[in-house]
């Protein structure tokens, strides 16, 4: 493909055919630099409606049977930049003919509608209006993609929403659009097949923790992680962080933070599985989990190694001063004392967030000692611990995301 469109590049239209090839190849290249699924489907999304001018989009992975809602981008609705609840809804439908998107992934062929409103009655599919009618939104052109990797094995399906021209006004997907967005989706579906071996690889790791402590479980740490995720998208959209800098460092800091409480497999069986509190000299021994996590990840090979050691050593340091292990030097020499607590800027910036994302997560879960408390009460208690256990700056972007920080809970239940 690529050698029969440079062959006429004098031609106005094969020039821009050559350029938008190569920028497809570089945007392709760029994912490959992304580990977590979530991030992965972001930069899939937000590339395509660039491709398209698209206002709208959505993906939805197979699940067995099923095809999950995975992710969303609305710009009239949600905003070029905000997180928004609307990520984390949990629902799923067939793939038959029902739906558009059930549909395209049961045919595996692209379908291009020009006016979602105007399909005919006979067609075996329709258009789900309750989005449009919730919020107020007018859905009009769509283009809906299968998304396949090289073997031909279906990953998903994509949705592209409302194409837009020059002037802003909604138009039908062009020529260009429906040659141009599946061949990047197409070849962008490998990373999504890879991020998804990627968080899999992280759940069984915890699978194997939670064998050992039955609170670190695979929705409580995707929780932790969704939560610290979003935590610092509003403490950096607060700053003015560039776009590109925003979404690399969630898409470390998510997979990490799900690793904070990874060293509980050095404690034992004995302390972890207590069904009341713990004792003085337990809560001694458990506070060891830090070092034990750190060790895992000393021989860093990259920088989700560098942070996953940080957040497992400093996320239970407290900002004024209070927390453990604090100072301890070399976690691998053979004598670890813990010393003098740290404090402020002193704990890692992963950790501080992760520290806060942890708390709510305990504090508005049921454990055998407790019921899990209401939001109003855990609200006054974060409020109240703001400058003292954690950072302000960090409190304050956790209120202003508390919406998504509920449906992040409702779905990872």
């Amino acid at each position: 493909m690529e050698q029969g469109v440079i062959v006429n590049a004098d031609n106005e239209n094969d020039r821009y055919s050559t350029d938008t090839v190569l920028s497809i190849l570089q945007t392709i290249e760029e994912l490959n630099h992304f580990k977590d699924v979530d991030s992965i489907l972001d930069n899939i999304l937000f590339e395509s409606r660039k491709l398209a001018n698209a206002d709208a989009g959505t993906i939805f992975l197979v699940s067995e049977e099923n095809l999950q809602f995975s992710y969303v981008q609305n710009d009239t609705s949600f905003g070029k930049d905000e997180s928004n609840a609307a990520i984390y809804s949990d629902f799923s439908m067939p793939i038959n003919e029902k739906s558009i998107v059930g549909y395209v992934a049961l045919t595996r062929k692209m379908l291009a509608i020009n006016d979602a409103y105007g399909i005919p009655p006979e067609t075996p599919y329709s258009f789900n209006r309750t989005f449009d009618e919730d919020s107020g939104y007018k859905t009009t052109s769509i283009l809906t993609i299968p998304l396949k990797t090289f073997e031909d094995k279906l990953i998903g399906v994509m949705q592209l929403i409302n194409a837009k021209d020059s002037n802003g006004r909604v138009v039908p997907f062009s020529p260009q659009n429906k040659i141009y967005v599946p061949l990047f989706a197409n070849n962008a579906s490998v990373a999504i097949e890879r991020g998804i071996m990627s968080r899999e690889l992280i759940l069984r790791m915890i699978k194997m923790a939670e064998l050992r402590d039955p609170f670190e479980t695979g929705p409580h740490v995707q929780r932790v992680g969704a939560y610290s995720s979003e935590i610092y998208h509003k403490w950096a959209l607060n700053r003015g962080i560039d776009r590109k800098k925003i979404k690399r460092y969630k898409d470390l800091l998510r997979q990490a933070s799900m690793l904070h409480d990874v060293g509980k497999v050095g404690i034992s069986d004995f302390i972890l599985k207590k069904p009341g509190k713990l004792d003085e000299d337990e809560r001694n021994i458990m506070k060891w989990h830090t070092v034990y996590g750190a060790k895992l990840f000393v021989n860093t090979t990259s920088d989700l190694d560098r942070m996953s050691a940080e957040i497992a050593l400093n996320h239970h340091e407290k900002w004024e001063g209070g927390g453990y292990p604090g100072k301890i030097g070399n976690v691998m020499s053979d004598k670890v004392e813990m010393g003098e607590t740290k404090k402020g800027e002193e704990i890692p910036f992963a950790a501080r967030i992760t520290a806060l994302a942890d708390v709510f997560d305990a504090l508005s879960s049921r454990r055998s000692y407790k019921e899990p408390w209401t939001d109003e009460k855990i609200l006054s208690e974060i409020e109240k611990d703001s400058g003292a256990h954690f950072d302000p700056e960090i409190v304050e972007a956790f209120f202003q995301t508390f919406d998504v920080i509920k449906a992040i809970r409702n779905k990872f239940k």
